[in-house]
């Protein structure tokens, strides 16, 4: 049997529910043996995330605490510069060998900016792309993006059949949460409790973070 393994990037900065539901969801979904979160070190179409790496990392290793279906990657926060998501596929490729079916995970609003990442026409040699939808965004009708996906939409089915190569669609219940919104609710003196984990909430706290 071929393994399946999602890869869902980002700050987490913090890492709240909405990331959490999504990963697992996508998972569940696609029936993946695996999905793992993987806290970029620093993201190279971003600013600096508010907290550190170690401060995102730990919070990551408290919410996913309770949660074995999902797994954590730490290889960027190892690497000391900006984060690349081909570099990470490249050495995720070389570990599981060619068979392997690699997912990498995003939203639409990241698909929709693909074309500005770092060896953006280079991914799908080296996994899917599974986009799932967000509020507010949509597929693109027009340009590189909506070329991509018309040469290379395909259904779920595929990905146990190929190692890469196909991109695909996910509808979802997303919840309309947001990092940015975290940090100014805490930032205003309001708690955002329920948005992220008990245990990611008190960390914030005690680590006084996005202050």
């Amino acid at each position: 049997m071929r393994k399946t393994l999602g890869i869902f990037g980002g700050t987490f900065d913090p890492v709240h529910i909405g990331h959490l539901r999504m990963a697992l969801e996508i998972k569940q979904q696609l029936h993946l043996d695996e999905m793992r979160l993987v806290p970029c070190y620093l993201p190279p179409h971003r600013p600096a995330p508010g907290a550190t790496a170690a401060q995102r990392l730990a919070m990551l290793t408290i919410a996913l605490r309770d949660c074995a279906e999902l797994g954590l990657d730490e290889r960027e926060l190892q690497r000391n510069r900006p984060s690349y998501t081909y570099d990470t596929l490249c050495e995720l490729r070389a570990e599981l060998g060619e068979q392997a079916s690699l997912c990498l995970c995003m939203g639409m609003d990241s698909f929709a900016t693909l074309d500005t990442w770092h060896n953006w026409g280079q991914l799908l040699q080296l996994a899917h792309i599974i986009v799932v939808a967000r509020p507010g965004w949509f597929l693109p009708e027009s340009g590189v993006m909506a070329e991509l996906l018309q040469m290379h939409r395909n259904n779920a089915e595929v990905i146990p059949q190929q190692a890469a190569g196909a991109i695909v669609v996910l509808e979802q219940r997303l919840l309309p949460i947001s990092a940015t919104d975290i940090r100014a609710q805490v930032q205003a003196g309001n708690s955002p409790r329920f948005l992220v984990s008990d245990g990611v909430w008190n960390y914030i706290r005690d680590q006084q973070l996005y202050q």
